[in-house]
């Protein structure tokens, strides 16, 4: 994303967003947490239980002793066994369960962002973290902070058992724990930020083959495979480059701490020696200790392995937590002034003034003011960039004007719910959308609620119940992704169907047909017309024969109206429009 990265600090702190989802299931974080302290000390019960081997079995007559101590080896294996098990099922549960409800939540927050943000931000890289960062949230949840807690109860009550054993030995051992902790606190810094480094550049790779794959057509007709090749081969090298200096680090403070703790351990256990061949401790309590030692020395290395992991789930968590602090620009205002029931569709613009958050420095619609009679049909038509498109934007309240009002029946769209204005608004785009679900799900976007009969009653309106009766499963059939199924002819007269279902009073047409044939074209402009009946209709005209029919064409240049009027009229006037029409307009066959 084209923003700064959040200061260092608060990205550990963004581990909290985890936390919170895993509060809200505390049955399962008890049993987890139970198991887990079971597993801990299960741990170090196994050097107790060969302290009693070698103590009491190594001696004339100990036979009995040897038995019940290997009795006692075996309930502690069995109980670390199946408390194991247990841990590992809730702790994975958990960390499925927090990844769910994470995409979940960001997810719904994303749907009710304005379009501003997905301008200024790539889609396909909000992708990435919904599924690459969920992921590693997953492996912190379900895996890190399991072995991070597991390794630290082990810890801590392995040198709690050092200390009984033997204080001296241990307190020497305990000196070296400072050593310890100094560079995993210094290197950790900078493995923080080479693991967002490394994410960001993952993102990247994922965001330009969801782009080059999205268009291959056009990659393959003009040859530009191998450039595709390079570009990709870049990104993968410069996230291999990030993931290589990170694991290097990581790599050198591995060494670090391996050495720091076992040469630790080795100079304590030199003590120790002595102290046996003194008499000072038993054999059995210096295996205890040595075996001890190794469970410590094991925990509090296998800390710093998973340091680094955490790190990098709170560099995801960071990430998502960057999406859930976005606000929506639009809003539903505290106490939305209710729209007329019903609603006749006249649609005002007074005095707009707009410009779009990504070109502050065009304007797309200056001192604009027009208004549109209910039942009117206005075609508006203009050069590339006039500002005609933005007129679909304001009036779905996608946005809002830096000056000015947009009124729907006299009332305020700021003052509206945009929900409601919406709901009185259809809307054919001019490049088709189509989802890879169902036709019959595709049909009833419109109306979520609608019959078979309502959806072949549309179809039929549409031009469209004749295509999608040919489909092999019929209504169920899966359009695939964009509607590749479909042809351009039979995508356009889906959306228009869907518009049908729809049923409001107001329609948005953005009307594209020069690119179809001249059957797709007679039949989509057939149900274009059907769909036009009684509904206040703003049209981007691209036909002569759209803009014939309008009851007034409105001609827009640099956000501005140039010419209004109808057809006959604005031809004689040798203006702009007669010189669109002669250039643009084209008469179907």
């Amino acid at each position: 994303m084209a923003k700064p990265s959040l200061p260092t600090t608060r990205r550990l702190g963004d581990l909290r967003l985890v936390w919170d989802r895993v509060l809200a299931y505390p049955r399962q974080l008890a049993i987890a947490l139970a198991a887990l302290t079971t597993t801990s000390a299960a741990t170090i019960g196994i050097p107790y239980g060969f302290k009693r081997v070698i103590d009491r079995g190594f001696t004339p007559g100990g036979e009995g002793s040897v038995a019940s101590s290997f009795h006692y080896l075996l309930m502690i294996v069995a109980v670390l066994a199946i408390a194991t098990a247990i841990r590992f099922y809730f702790v994975s549960w958990l960390g499925e369960r927090v990844v769910a409800d994470i995409r979940t939540q960001v997810q719904a927050h994303l749907l009710g962002l304005t379009p501003r943000f997905f301008e200024e931000n790539r889609p396909s890289e909000i992708a990435s973290r919904l599924t690459s960062d969920t992921t590693l949230i997953e492996g912190v949840v379900g895996s890190t902070v399991s072995i991070a807690l597991r390794n630290t109860f082990t810890g801590v009550g392995g040198m709690i058992y050092l200390f009984a054993l033997s204080p001296k030995l241990a307190g020497m051992l305990l000196l070296g724990i400072p050593l310890i902790i100094l560079p995993v606190t210094v290197l950790g810094r900078r493995i923080r930020n080479l693991s967002r480094a490394s994410q960001d550049r993952v993102a990247d790779v994922g965001s330009l083959a969801t782009e080059t794959l999205g268009a291959m057509k056009i990659v393959q007709a003009f040859g530009q495979e191998p450039r595709e090749a390079q570009r990709f081969t870049a990104a993968v090298d410069a996230t291999f480059a990030a993931a290589k200096r990170r694991i290097g680090l990581r790599a050198v403070m591995t060494a670090i701490m391996i050495f720091l703790i076992f040469g630790s351990i080795t100079l304590v256990l030199w003590e120790g020696a002595t102290d046996v061949a003194a008499g000072r401790i038993t054999g059995g309590a210096i295996a205890a200790f040595v075996l001890t030692g190794g469970i410590v020395a094991g925990a509090f290395g296998a800390l710093t392995e998973v340091y680094g992991d955490l790190l990098r789930g709170a560099g995801a968590a960071g990430r998502l937590a960057e999406l859930l602090r976005e606000q929506p620009e639009i809003t539903r205002p505290a106490a939305p002034i209710p729209l007329p029931v019903p609603v006749s569709g006249a649609l005002t613009f007074d005095h707009v003034r707009f410009h779009y958050p990504t070109r502050p420095d065009v304007a797309a619609l200056e001192d604009f003011t027009l208004a549109i009679r209910a039942g009117e049909t206005v075609a508006v038509v203009g050069p590339s960039g006039a500002g005609k498109s933005t007129l679909f934007q304001l009036a779905e309240r996608f946005y809002d004007p830096a000056e000015g009002r947009i009124l729907l029946d006299g009332v305020d769209l700021r003052e509206a719910d945009p929900a409601a204005v919406r709901a009185q608004i259809a809307m054919v785009p001019q490049d088709t959308v189509i989802f890879g679900a169902s036709a019959r799900d595709n049909l009833r976007y419109g109306h979520w609620e609608a019959t078979d009969d309502e959806l072949w009653a549309a179809a039929e309106v549409a031009n469209a119940a004749d295509f999608l009766r040919a489909l092999p499963q019929g209504l169920d059939t899966n359009l695939g992704e964009g509607g590749a199924r479909l042809s351009g002819g039979q995508r356009q007269r889906v959306t228009i169907a869907r518009a049908l279902l729809r049923n409001a009073p107001i329609l948005l047409l953005d009307e594209a047909t020069s690119a179809l044939d001249a059957e797709s074209e007679r039949l989509v402009q057939q149900a274009l017309d059907r769909l036009m009946e009684n509904r206040t209709t703003l049209v981007i005209a691209h036909r002569l024969a759209t803009v014939r029919a309008a009851q007034r064409i409105v001609v827009m240049d640099q956000g501005r109206i140039v010419e209004e009027g109808n057809h006959a009229s604005l031809i004689g006037r040798g203006g702009l429009y007669a010189r669109l029409a002669s250039l643009q307009f084209s008469e179907a066959a």
